[in-house]
């Protein structure tokens, strides 16, 4: 096959694929690999490692060498049908997952993916877990599939990485991306009596781990509350959500909490966080209006709260 006519058929291939083609996914094209060596030479294609190439017409990205390995875990096959498998083969995990998230400090020093099942890899900077993965805890960033950011927390846990790398990684997904702590509690939970807690209790580990983040309710709550704007705001948003959530109750009960609530949120959007001019005599006869509000609502039969409102 001549020069021109093998770029356009791998063409086909590479627009859907990063710019990339493997050496397999050409000769079933009917690409031979001396037409392949003849077109690095010509410097049409760039060889990335072995077996796989770059059209060089297609930029590099900083991910390129990972696309380049997990198009390599099954090289004959096109990108556009491995992503359309259910369950996907080959999931982007451990440290390589950190760096498609960007979170973390981890050098991913090895490509490193999940599969369901046994691989053999002669390649060095491949590494293989074995494990089936559900749905939920495959995502796909930068057109790649790889473990969510609850998942990739969780396995560094189980591969035994420094407990402070790993609440970097937190902190880094927490502040990027709103964390599925539910979630991310269920896969700890089984991690956690190793970890120095009781058996199951992922709540402790994800705490302890939030801690040494800095992160953890009582740090948060304490830098929200510094905040007068952001700390108004937070409590506008929970003080509003908490008078919906009121409805559930009988009205005996929710009515006084919900007129408590409205005197309360009333105050707060007048001078109480208003201006830094708002005087401070204005600010302690507010702060005193709500607490006696707040003293004088009576207790409602929190039986009767459902236990999403308990859990809220």
């Amino acid at each position: 096959m001549k020069s021109r006519e093998a770029l356009h058929v791998l063409s086909e291939v590479t627009e859907s694929q990063w710019g990339l083609v493997t050496s397999a996914q050409a000769s079933s094209r009917g690409i031979s690999p001396m037409t392949i060596t003849r077109l690095c030479k010509s410097g049409d294609l760039v060889r990335i490692a072995h077996g796989i190439y770059r059209d060089a017409g297609s930029p590099s990205d900083e991910h390129e060498a990972l696309r380049a390995a997990w198009l390599m875990t099954e090289p004959g096959k096109p990108a556009y049908e491995r992503l359309s498998e259910h369950p996907i083969g080959f999931v982007v995990s451990g440290e390589s997952a950190t760096r498609l998230h960007n979170i973390g400090d981890l050098r991913a020093q090895h490509h490193e993916f999940t599969t369901p099942r046994r691989k053999q890899t002669q390649r060095a900077d491949t590494r293989y877990r074995i494990a089936m993965l559900p749905e939920q805890d495959i995502t796909i960033k930068n057109g790649l599939p790889v473990t969510t950011r609850e998942r990739t927390i969780a396995d560094l846990v189980e591969s035994r990485y420094d407990l402070s790398l790993i609440a970097d990684t937190l902190r880094d997904a927490c502040t990027q991306f709103n964390v599925n702590t539910s979630r991310l509690t269920e896969l700890l939970s089984p991690l956690a009596k190793r970890n120095g807690h009781g058996s199951g209790d992922g709540a402790a580990l994800l705490e302890q781990l939030l801690v040494i983040a800095g992160i953890n309710q009582s740090a948060l709550a304490h830098e929200v509350a510094s905040d007068p704007k952001l700390g108004s705001l937070v409590t506008e948003r929970y003080l509003e959500s908490l008078y919906e959530s009121l409805d559930a109750l009988p009205d005996s009960d929710s009515l006084p909490l919900q007129h408590a609530i409205t005197a309360v949120l009333n105050a707060m959007r007048g001078t109480l966080f208003e201006s830094a001019h708002t005087q401070t005599s204005q600010q302690v006869d507010n702060i005193a209006q709500i607490a006696n509000i707040l003293q004088s609502v009576p207790k409602p039969d929190m039986k009767a709260i459902p236990q999403t409102l308990k859990t809220t």
